[in-house]
């Protein structure tokens, strides 16, 4: 039998330093995982009776505290799952449930990693202060999430296929689908602090603004929480799967059913950091006072009638700040006293304060479940300032017990960091930091200065100090690297990938969708060029996945690269001329160039220096004459001599900002089509075929924006691109290649219905899995199965649900 409120059922003792974390674990079952800024994990089982936890392993191998915990779900790999810990020395450990050392390192943040989150076959997802989120398989950073300005918090993995969250001190959330943000959220006004996912479609959020929100994924705020009165950093769901507890900087544990906050419960520490809902509907909770406390509903599992006690008494006997606690202005004379406590509160975790005696103030918190007010500490430092004790420093209208001088950058004034003894050192470093917008970084470095400088000082008996700087013995402390630029935040989201302008948005105005296959005109455009046929009939290939038959198939692995050689040059020719008459002076050319540019059409004659010139000015005029230029360039650029030319590694970017540019959102699908094609034929030569793998990042990121084209000639050329990358990559140890790839082609694939295009994804998508365990295993994590699985029993022509069948006997 359940009580309607929770209650301290155990306390855990052991770690040596703020507990940051708290997690439950799948082995031992029961088990609650603790990480530390001790710079140890341990794990706690239940003791036999149910009544308690006791330590069974104490994980080391970090340098500095740890951040985050993350449990792995059991894998073929490892049947008991496995512990990963993030820390502050910029690494991801990973430790098997019996094991204090660790299995391995991950390693590639450049700062503190302070999220983690485990995802589906074997997929890891971390948040860092670097300000990315990277996304990690078989022990390899296959993706990087860059996107957000200033350190990511949280993370969290959606059950939806490839939809990953992360929050940041920038505000804002991002929704990403296969390394590219689709959603912002906005609305929080201070640091994302914390995710927790309810549903496919839903999600929480809570913040240093004190707030709790609720969002959907398309970017709805549903609802938003408050009952905080500091910042708020953990979240966990209920096991009803919609009510959620919180914790945070007001010393408390919160719990909030059907929208409403039901239950406050104050803890004897001043940040209370993480919380965790155990399977059997407990909570647990990390705070700064090094402890981990569990609480329970079940009477069965409630701690004695003196362990209860002694944590009330500590509670009560906590120093509470007005100014830190929220608690408002004090004047002592105006306060009731203690009679006012026979007053039932108005809701639960409501404060008040009372006189008793002459100059002693008490705060209390209503408990609505007991229907009493708890003693929640003794309030020092009044913000009334005929209470204030002499020798304080005062900072924008308030108390301290220090104001430090801090110099951030040589020439500019000192900026202050004000704190009182009862604070948490690293919450007052943290509000310093947050405040001046200044880097992560120097957290321990700040928190660890505090410490230094006010030891051995009692409650309120500090004075305004000026201190040496810790590392040069000056008047003022310089934090370390505070002059060298800030960490990079990566790419703006909406940034051209190749220029650094704005980032192409595919609009209106395109052909209308042909009705049926027999309708799809696979020729040269505007030439009557002979349709192109592209050869699959390679020789049929084994191979093998693990533990699976050898397959015999025709479609892949694909070794050649495919091409769009046919045209009609004559056509290509008459259309320049028609459209050179039209032009201005300065773009036209005369009858010469004409004829110069035309034998760049006969791919067996080497090119001159001249005609390419010729080419590159034919390449500057509008978009909507600009496309017998492109079609010159597609045959052409398979040719040695002017592939080189442009795709040189001096001139290579440059050419594809170029081609990219020619992507406007008001330009003809001719264009789009024929620049893809373009790149296409760029493989067949080395000197492009480096380009383009080196460019990837930015090239594969935009070919996202081609999904919803309603042109089935730029789709299917869109495909044989992604194709080509496949056959590209597929004999590559470039790993973050091939999950960009796959990331990619995932995206597109599941909204095509095109079944040329599909067939191209799934030769590509076979030609990178054949044989490739590495690549089995990120398309898993992708969830491609399902759509495989999908085209196998679509009405299409038998070579796409017979590709489709051979690639889902693999990824089986």
């Amino acid at each position: 039998m359940a009580t309607s409120s929770y209650k301290l059922s155990c306390t855990l003792i052991g770690h040596e330093g703020d507990v940051r974390a708290v997690t439950t674990a799948y082995s031992p079952e029961g088990a609650i995982i603790s990480g530390s800024r001790d710079k140890t994990a341990r794990i706690w089982v239940p003791i036999s009776d149910g009544r308690g936890f006791m330590q069974a392993y104490c994980l080391t191998g970090h340098k500095n505290f740890i951040s985050c915990v993350c449990i792995m779900p059991p894998s073929e790999a490892y049947s008991q799952g496995l512990i990963m810990t993030g820390s502050n020395d910029n690494t991801i450990n990973a430790y098997l449930p019996t094991s204090t050392t660790p299995l391995y390192t991950l390693s590639g943040h450049t700062n503190t990693v302070c999220a983690l989150a485990a995802g589906k076959f074997g997929t890891l997802l971390s948040g860092s202060w670097d300000c990315t989120a990277k996304v990690w398989l078989q022990e390899k950073n296959v993706m990087t999430l860059k996107g957000h300005s200033l350190a990511v918090w949280a993370v969290a993995v959606l059950p939806s296929q490839g939809l990953m969250l992360s929050a940041s001190a920038d505000k804002t959330i991002k929704l990403w689908r296969t390394g590219k943000c689709e959603q912002t959220f906005t609305g929080h006004t201070d640091c994302v602090r914390a995710l927790a996912v309810l549903s496919d479609v839903e999600f929480l959020s809570a913040s240093n603004d004190a707030s709790i929100r609720r969002w959907l994924t398309s970017g709805q705020c549903l609802q938003e929480y408050y009952g905080h009165t500091n910042y708020v950093y953990s979240l966990s769901v209920l096991p009803n799967g919609t009510d959620f507890a919180t914790v945070g900087e007001d010393r408390t544990l919160r719990i909030w059913k059907a929208g409403d906050c039901a239950q406050t419960v104050h803890l004897p520490a001043q940040s209370v950091w993480s919380v965790t809902t155990l399977n059997n509907g407990d909570i647990a909770v990390g705070a700064s006072d090094n402890m981990v406390r569990v609480f329970t509903c079940n009477p069965d599992r409630t701690a004695s009638a003196e362990e209860i006690d002694m944590f009330e008494k500590q509670v009560s006997s906590a120093s509470l700040n007005p100014e830190s606690d929220d608690l408002g202005k004090i004047k002592i004379d105006e306060l009731p006293g203690p009679e006012s406590l026979h007053k039932p509160g108005k809701k639960d975790g409501q404060t008040t304060m009372v006189r008793v005696g002459e100059n002693k103030v008490e705060a209390y918190s209503w408990s609505a479940a007991d229907m009493k007010w708890n003693k929640i500490g003794d309030v020092v430092g009044s913000a009334d300032s005929s209470q204030r004790q002499s020798g304080k420093a005062t900072y924008e209208g308030k108390e301290y017990d220090y104001v430090f001088s801090v110099d951030i950058e040589e020439g500019k004034p000192p900026l202050q960091l004000p704190y009182n003894i009862s604070e948490d050192p690293w919450f007052a470093a943290q509000r310093f930091l947050n405040k001046h917008e200044l880097s992560p970084l120097f957290l321990d470095q700040v928190a660890n200065f505090i410490v230094e400088n006010s030891k051995g000082v009692t409650l309120g008996g500090g004075t305004p100090v000026t201190v040496s700087d810790p590392f040069t013995g000056g008047s003022r402390y310089i934090p370390a690297g505070s002059n060298s630029t800030q960490p990079s935040s990566g790419p703006t989201p909406m940034q051209d990938p190749f220029t650094g302008g704005s980032r192409y948005v595919p609009g209106s105005g395109q052909q209308p969708m042909p009705s049926s296959l027999s309708d799809i005109p696979m020729h040269d455009p505007l030439t009557g060029g002979s349709r192109y046929i592209p050869t699959y009939g390679q020789p049929t290939v084994q191979f093998q996945s693990k533990g699976k038959p050898l397959i015999s198939n025709a479609y892949f692995p694909k070794t050649s690269y495919l091409t769009f050689d046919s045209i009609n040059g004559k056509a290509v020719i008459d259309k320049l001329k028609e459209l050179n008459t039209g032009l201005c002076e300065s773009d036209r050319l005369d009858d010469n160039q004409i004829q110069d540019v035309s034998q760049l059409l006969d791919v067996t004659q080497t090119p001159s220096m001249k005609q390419i010139e010729i080419l590159w000015k034919l390449l500057q005029w509008p978009a909507d004459t600009v496309f017998p230029a492109l079609d010159i360039l597609r045959i052409s650029i398979q040719h040695q001599v002017v592939n080189q030319h442009f795709c040189n590694e001096k001139d290579g970017q440059q050419f594809l900002g170029h081609l990219h540019s020619i992507l406007s959102h008001d330009t003809k699908p001719a264009n789009q089509m024929l620049v893809l094609r373009t790149l296409c034929n760029a493989f067949s030569q080395a000197q492009g075929n480096q380009c383009l793998l080196s460019n990837r990042d930015g090239i594969l990121t935009s070919f996202l924006e081609y999904k919803d084209s309603n042109n089935r000639n730029v789709r299917i050329s869109l495909s044989s691109l992604i194709l080509n990358y496949c056959v590209a990559l597929a004999s590559s140890s470039d790993v973050e290649g091939k999950a960009q790839c796959l990331s990619v082609l995932a995206a597109l694939f599941q909204c095509e219905s095109e079944s040329e295009a599909q067939f191209r994804y799934l030769v590509g998508l076979g030609t990178l899995i054949a044989n490739n365990e590495e690549a089995i295993a990120i398309s898993r994590s992708l969830d491609l199965l399902p759509v495989v699985t999908k085209a196998t029993t679509l009405a299409a022509p038998a070579k796409v649900s017979d590709c489709a069948k051979l690639v889902e006997n693999i990824l089986k």
